[in-house]
């Protein structure tokens, strides 16, 4: 199994990144997705998720508006289009897969599957 994620980097705030995960070894249509981050010296936090079918979409409430999930089941992928940023959404922004859309946790233990995270620096 793997989740890789990418497209993290360095933007101002007020600027836009968006990010991909790319998953293979497991069946990816069956599982509802999620991003996760977490913050220097910080636990990591649930960020959004979507349905299995792409069907419904859930959001914290930190990110609300300015974040995007969506998913492509025939390339198995998942993004997270962010805009509006703010230097307090400066992580490690991390996929999984699994896990509850109505009760998510913050922790890989809540999750079936956890990816590689890629770096998002929001500083002027």
């Amino acid at each position: 199994v793997q989740l890789q994620a990418c497209g993290g980097g360095l933007v101002q705030p007020g600027g836009s990144l968006r990010l991909s995960c790319s998953a293979s070894g497991f069946a990816f249509g069956s599982y509802d997705m999620h991003w996760l981050r977490q913050a220097p010296g910080k636990g990591p936090e649930w960020v959004s998720a979507i349905k299995s079918d792409g069907g419904l979409t859930y959001y914290a409430e930190s990110v609300k508006g300015r974040f995007t999930i969506s998913r492509d089941n025939a390339k198995n992928t998942v993004d997270l289009q962010m805009n509006s940023l703010k230097p307090e959404d400066t992580a490690v922004y991390y996929c999984a897969a699994g896990g509850s859309t109505f009760y998510p946790g913050n922790t890989r233990s809540d999750y079936d599957y956890w990816g590689q995270g890629t770096l998002v620096t929001v500083s002027s």
